[in-house]
């Protein structure tokens, strides 16, 4: 029969139980360390991902705040726009009215080839022995598209008003001078 009592026996079972215990809270350390590095990360990203919820919202915003201005900004042009129609079309309707009590604009009008062969020019020629500043209107009902100019011709002289002054005449636009003592002039360009 063997003895049980043996030192060394029963040393080595509670070193064995020690090592055991030692193993497991080491573990047990471990996973609560790494649960903690979890627990970090995680709440770093839920605080990033409600920054970036925020500067959505705040970018949602102002396009919202933008649509808003670009909707009321639109709504102004529209309501210019009709009353320039109307304006432009009341005009239409009887220019008699408006400019029936005033003389002639002294101006002859004649329009020519470009020297660089970029559409036609006109040719303003001040017959009168003022100094004119004129409203110039261009319009090209093809292209739908419109533009005003302010020119000036010295007494007797003329301008040629083309391509490098901003507009390329072609057949079919419609050209306008305006001065506010001479009834205006429309005519279309041959």
């Amino acid at each position: 029969m063997t003895d049980n009592t043996d030192p060394a026996h029963n040393r080595s079972i509670p070193r064995k139980w020690l090592w055991l215990s030692l193993g497991a809270n080491i573990l047990l350390l471990l996973l609560a360390a790494g649960a903690v590095l979890m627990a970090f990360m995680l709440n770093y990203d839920l605080q990033d991902a409600r920054i970036q919820r925020d500067k959505e919202h705040a970018a949602r915003l102002r396009v919202e705040q933008y649509l808003t201005e670009s909707r009321a900004r639109q709504a102004e042009f529209e309501r210019e726009i009709q009353r320039l129609s109307q304006a432009f079309s009341e005009r239409l309707v009887d220019p008699a009215q408006v400019d029936g009590n005033k003389a002639p604009m002294p101006v002859k009008i004649t329009f020519r080839k470009s020297y660089l062969g970029i559409g036609l020019v006109a040719v303003i020629e001040n017959t009168s022995s003022q100094h004119l500043t004129l409203l110039l209107t261009a319009r090209n009902p093809t292209l739908s598209t419109a533009r005003r100019f302010q020119v000036e011709i010295k007494p007797e002289n003329d301008l040629a008003f083309g391509h490098d002054d901003g507009w390329k005449f072609a057949s079919g636009d419609e050209l306008g001078l305006y001065h506010n003592d001479y009834r205006g002039i429309r005519m279309i360009v041959p």
